[in-house]
């Protein structure tokens, strides 16, 4: 990891943001997961449940098969639904303790993200290692603000989940996950990266784009 510095909590004069802000840096927003959103969408309980479903499903349908009568096709699949609600209840729990221990903050200089339940670490990324940043919103009102970061600046995937892009592994984009009034969080960053870059603050963003809930702030380059 270069620019991006990764930095042990220390004693914080704002929540979420270690040490003291140097002078002529402002806070300009923050933000924290809604834990029920990043439950589905980065800890996968949604996916889990369909999973479990299918197996009690094919379990129930194997007993039946087997000459099993209802009620008793249904007992033999008691230990399998335990299991299952444990699991799920696992997830959300994990989902849960991560979002109220994860801050987001946008000052006029830097992205940090703060995270972790049992051992808070804080991720400090200045604009200049941020190339451009995207939205997308979801139905539920909650959207993610994925940060590409400008060559040669990286940071590791499995450091930084659940607060990255899903799937980009190769490239890791650090993102603000499942944050509430996405657009509103999205064009404050859009605005500072473009002062910061010297640049006219971008335009608000457009709506959503109705095929696939995509927005993309105007890209700030630092």
């Amino acid at each position: 990891m270069t620019a991006p510095a990764l930095l042990e909590h220390a004693r914080e004069e704002i929540r979420g943001i270690p040490g003291r802000l140097p002078e002529g840096e402002r806070l300009l927003w923050q933000g924290a997961p809604a834990w029920w959103p990043l439950a589905l969408r980065a800890y996968r309980v949604r996916a889990a449940a369909i999973y479990f479903a299918i197996l009690t499903a094919f379990g129930f349908a194997a007993g039946l098969r087997d000459g099993l009568a209802p009620a008793d096709a249904l007992h033999g699949l008691v230990p399998l639904v335990l299991l299952a609600l444990t699991a799920l209840g696992t997830l959300a729990l994990l989902a849960w303790l991560s979002a109220r221990a994860t801050v987001y903050s946008v000052t006029t200089r830097r992205v940090v993200i703060q995270g972790g339940a049992a051992l808070p670490v804080s991720v400090n990324l200045p604009f200049a290692a941020i190339a451009a940043a995207a939205l997308r919103a979801h139905a539920d009102g909650t959207g993610d603000i994925a940060l590409s970061l400008a060559p040669p600046h990286r940071v590791s995937y499995l450091l930084m989940w659940p607060h990255v892009r899903p799937w980009h592994f190769s490239a890791p984009q650090p993102s603000l996950r499942a944050i509430r009034a996405p657009a509103e969080a999205a064009q404050i960053l859009a605005r500072a990266l473009a002062a910061a870059a010297g640049m006219p603050p971008p335009a608000a963003a457009e709506p959503a784009d109705a095929r696939d809930g995509v927005r993309q702030p105007q890209p700030a380059v630092a």
